[in-house]
């Protein structure tokens, strides 16, 4: 099927929120015919290096906000993945002809979610990072990877990298890995910090 593109600097993923300030006069054409459509269109994210082939589709949840000079904020929400099979530049914005990419391998089992979630959490307790948050409303009998991964305070490498896998199993088992190897240095800090107030206190 063929979308619109929206090139962004983001890696989003299915059931992700994302919020967006739309000022260019192309992406303001672009989003006013989704909202008409009701039509997705699609993120994918923009490097220095090029454009990934890997993205994510984006519905319009709402408009938030609507600026006197044309510009607004909208807020989206992932949905599908897909992979771009070709490009078109005949319209003011950038156009693909995209395949859906649904996952083909096993789902996580439940024990390798709840691993998962104690990880991240444990990241959570222990991060001075502001954007790791926990996911409220968890529910261990479904996937949460995603979840997961698009509350994580990483560069868009990682994140693209879990985009491109093509099954819940995998994507929990690189999120295990990633936890149990940024945990350590994590527990260290933490434990500095305590020694540090500690050292104050007396």
């Amino acid at each position: 099927m063929r979308i619109p593109l929206f090139p962004l600097d983001v890696v989003l993923f299915p059931g992700a929120l994302l919020p967006l300030h739309i000022f260019e006069e192309r992406y303001r054409e672009m989003t006013a015919e989704c909202l008409r459509r009701q039509a997705p269109f699609g993120v994918v994210r923009a490097a220095h290096d090029g454009m990934s082939v890997v993205g994510c589709t984006a519905e319009i949840l709402s408009v938030l906000r609507r600026y006197p000079d044309g510009r607004s904020d909208i807020l989206c929400r992932g949905v599908e993945r897909f992979e771009i099979e070709s490009l078109h530049d005949s319209r003011s914005f950038l156009e693909a002809e995209v395949d859906l990419l649904p996952d083909e391998g096993p789902e996580a089992s439940r024990e390798a979610r709840k691993q998962c979630a104690a990880l991240h959490l444990e990241m959570v307790a222990l991060s001075e990072e502001e954007s790791a948050d926990f996911v409220p409303g968890l529910d261990l009998n479904h996937p949460v990877a995603y979840l997961f991964a698009a509350s994580l305070p990483v560069g868009t490498d990682f994140r693209q990298e879990l985009l491109h896998q093509r099954s819940d199993a995998e994507r929990t088992r690189m999120l295990i890995d990633f936890y149990n190897a940024i945990l350590p240095k994590l527990r260290l800090g933490a434990a500095g910090r305590l020694n540090l107030r500690n050292t104050h206190v007396m």
